[in-house]
């Protein structure tokens, strides 16, 4: 009989060191790597196709273009789920506290990441999850649209309102940082070049896989 207590005590750990395994790499899986090239949408979007999933969903619920939303994230974090704004340094050289709060592809603050989830609906986001993340930047953009009456294609004051919240936008405290402005200038650009790129490859973007297959 304790032999077969034995053996099955083993049984059991062993199937629990398992599903500890495959549970490990399920979390893993849902922290995806950078892309290779994050200049180039149509290339993001063929490496994940999930997230272009995602990207099109956010815009269809919250009425904001994904090349304008994904221009944020590519200036916020460089589609690095984990990114965190750099510590600052004391005496130059030890490091000290990070400036802010902010965390993930969106680069979202806990306050504004609280806020999404509660009026969104979607209280299990994960700042470090791409879809929760461009649903939270469609969100707060088309909040901007709504409260800062700002045209959903015009990137540059949409970035505005997103560094400085809708409040400073509205005080224009943008207008005396010349930093901001040149940042603003750059997700500008690159909303206008995702939006060339994604029209040459979103026909084969919206294929099956087995519309793939054949073709």
């Amino acid at each position: 009989m304790m032999k077969i207590t034995i053996a099955a005590m083993k049984s059991v750990r062993t199937r629990k060191l398992t599903l500890t395994g495959v549970c490990l790499l399920v979390l893993a899986g849902c922290v995806a790597s950078q892309p290779q090239d994050i200049t180039n949408v149509c290339s993001i979007f063929d490496d994940r196709r999930s997230w272009y999933k995602a990207a099109k969903s956010a815009s269809a619920r919250w009425g904001v273009s994904i090349p304008v939303n994904m221009a944020f994230i590519y200036q916020e974090s460089s589609f690095k789920a984990k990114a965190k704004p750099e510590r600052l340094r004391i005496l130059w050289i030890l490091p000290g506290p990070r400036p802010s709060t902010a965390s993930g592809y969106a680069q979202a603050l806990d306050s504004t990441w609280s806020q999404y989830k509660k009026e969104s609906g979607n209280r299990g986001a994960s700042r470090a999850n791409f879809a929760d993340a461009i649903d939270f930047v469609a969100w707060y953009n088309a909040y901007s649209t709504r409260v800062s009456r700002i045209g959903r294609e015009d990137a540059r004051n949409l970035y505005f309102a997103y560094h400085e919240g809708n409040a400073g936008f509205r005080r224009g405290s943008h207008k005396d940082k010349a930093w901001l402005q040149r940042v603003a200038d750059r997700v500008q650009s690159n909303a206008s070049l995702f939006t060339n790129q994604l029209s040459s490859c979103q026909s084969e973007l919206e294929k099956s896989w087995f519309q793939r297959l054949l073709s």
